[in-house]
């Protein structure tokens, strides 16, 4: 009796031991669960605000920089605008080098009461407008040089500015007698000065010689009778 009592009692013995140590066990695995769970919950709120944070500092310095490249900008283009603007250029006298000269006889001789008119054509040959202001001179010598040269301006008759676009004309008449009223009637066409050429000079300019033509071009002769020669002035 007493042999069985005390193996009862041992036996249930090792069966607390037993179930101790298990409980144990099962303790020990369900701590770590629960530590790892609190770890990474404290952990996970901490990266995502910083991210947060992180991703908000990025966007307002991206702002910034945008504000900067606006206010660059908007400064740049205002100056470029700004210096676009400038004084227009003054127009430039007409010379020799940029106009071409026409000298057209007159097409009908001159009477007693009437001279007899040739024109002074002036044509801006350049790519930029020029001004004719003050006064231009004329001189033809007669082709066998037996009389005086005629010479003859406009500042008496007015040398106010004439501005000459490209490609534009500017004339003004020369009045004079071409036929001599006091010979007789074979002579009245032979005049002191017979000239195929003559020198026209604009103001403050060289002269330069050019042939005579009439109307339609062709070669022609500025016949001169007596020293009145009258040169007007131009007009576009």
């Amino acid at each position: 009796m007493r042999v069985r009592t005390a193996i009862a009692a041992a036996t249930m013995l090792v069966a607390g031991l037993a179930l101790t140590a298990c409980q144990g066990d099962d303790d020990k695995a369900g701590g770590n669960p629960s530590n790892a769970n609190t770890t990474t919950a404290k952990s996970t709120p901490g990266k995502s605000q910083g991210d947060a944070s992180g991703t908000a500092g990025s966007a307002t310095g991206g702002k910034g920089a945008a504000g900067s490249t606006a206010g660059s900008s908007s400064k740049g283009t205002s100056g470029g605008a700004a210096g676009s603007g400038g004084k227009g250029g003054t127009i430039v006298a007409c010379t020799a080098k940029t106009t071409g000269v026409t000298f057209v006889a007159a097409a009908k001789h001159a009477t007693e009461s009437e001279p007899a008119a040739a024109t002074v054509k002036i044509t801006n040959t350049s790519g930029k407008p020029c001004t004719i202001v003050g006064a231009t001179s004329l001189v033809a010598k007669d082709d066998q040089g037996k009389s005086n040269p005629i010479e003859a301006d406009n500042s008496a008759a007015g040398t106010d500015a004439v501005d000459l676009a490209p490609g534009a004309t500017a004339t003004a008449e020369v009045l004079y007698a071409d036929l001599n009223f006091e010979g007789s009637q074979s002579a009245r066409e032979v005049c002191g000065v017979q000239a195929s050429k003559v020198e026209i000079a604009l103001p403050k300019d060289v002269g330069r010689t050019v042939k005579v033509v009439n109307g339609s071009g062709s070669p022609a002769t500025f016949n001169v009778c007596g020293p009145d020669v009258k040169f007007e002035a131009f007009h576009a």
